[in-house]
């Protein structure tokens, strides 16, 4: 019975991937098997703590007891099935049908990962509780004037993306023996990964997000060139405001690069766990760009990047996958029509 239970928590693991990120519905199945459920398990917990931070309608203080609340559930502290029903009733009508349905099958959700090891637990437990209690602290602050500087944005880089580089890293590890000397390194580098990836999408959904009244921009950047971010508006052709959106595009570009060192260090025959890693690379990479070629974009859908191109990702990644030196020569191609900078430290 508890065998039966959890073949049909996994059966809507991968059936609620594919509604809620058809990024990472596409890389997940690359990974080794071993990996697979362990991985698709940590994302969807994310996603939960992500549902809970994108209410429209729930009030910060209220988003922070949630998320203590689902810390509980998650180390076996608190029933999910209770957590469920009741945030089910607190969320806004106003969020997407595919997330509702999530938070109704986090006990599924929840008995997968309790059906995990000792360290896959550890990893995903920490992940949940610095992103809760990160995303927490950030909507308690959350508007259009944007975030105070770079600093600000990294550590917010850091508790939504950062810290899931990081426990990835702990799966990788524990899956890969040949990983374990570079385990420090792979830990550093790991957050430079997620921030690149996160700062790819608040870029990407600058305009999104100020429907929502929020912004993630750090002002001083922006002021340093003239711009007041709170002032700007969506498809703003203001010199100013380009100014300081193109200077970070080359942050983000850098920290992608800092992404391939660590996709590098994984061994060439583990083709799954690069393959991961390299189409997040290249798709985030492709995003930068189009933003770099329309930088007076107006929603996000205008510089969304096509299946075509998804589908060129792929196919270069399976040619190039085993080969550190053309991976390198194909990521400086990529990189080429960005404004590379050199803000970002090598861990």
């Amino acid at each position: 019975m508890l065998m039966a239970a959890l073949e049909r928590a996994l059966a809507y693991q991968a059936q609620s991937l594919q509604a809620v990120s058809r990024t990472f519905a596409l890389t997940i199945p690359q990974l080794p098997e071993a990996l697979r459920d362990a991985v698709g398990n940590g994302y969807l917990l994310c996603r939960i703590a992500d549902t809970i931070e994108d209410d429209p309608d729930m009030p910060w203080e209220k988003k922070a007891c949630w998320q203590a609340k689902f810390l509980r559930v998650v180390e076996g502290a608190d029933d999910p099935a209770a957590f469920a029903a009741a945030l089910g009733a607190d969320l806004s009508p106003a969020m997407p049908e595919a997330e509702h349905d999530l938070i109704r099958h986090t006990p599924e959700v929840v008995a997968i990962t309790h059906s995990l090891n000792p360290t896959q637990q550890a990893a995903l437990s920490r992940c949940v509780r610095i992103m809760g209690m990160g995303m927490a602290e950030f909507q308690q602050h959350a508007s259009l004037q944007g975030l105070a500087d770079m600093a600000a944005l990294d550590r917010y880089c850091y508790v939504v993306a950062g810290v899931v580089g990081e426990m990835l890293t702990s799966l990788f590890v524990e899956f890969e023996p040949l990983l374990a000397e570079h385990d420090a390194e792979m830990q550093r580098l790991a957050v430079s990964f997620g921030q690149g990836l996160q700062m790819t999408n608040i870029l990407k959904d600058i305009w999104d997000d100020w429907q929502r009244g929020v912004s993630w921009m750090p002002r001083a950047l922006f002021q340093r060139h003239g711009c007041d971010i709170a002032g700007v508006r969506p498809g703003s052709r203001d010199p100013a405001f380009q100014a300081g959106l193109s200077e970070l595009l080359g942050i983000a570009a850098d920290h992608l690069q800092n992404a391939l060192r660590y996709t590098l260090m994984i061994p060439a025959g583990q083709t799954g766990m690069r393959d991961f890693c390299l189409w997040a690379i290249a798709m985030a990479v492709l995003t930068l760009r189009r933003i770099a070629e329309n930088p007076a974009f107006a929603s996000g859908s205008e510089v969304k990047i096509s299946r075509r191109s998804v589908h060129r990702v792929v196919l270069l990644s399976r040619l190039l996958h085993r080969s550190d030196a053309l991976l390198q020569w194909s990521f400086r191609v990529g990189v080429k029509p960005l404004p590379l900078s050199s803000a970002v430290a090598q861990p």
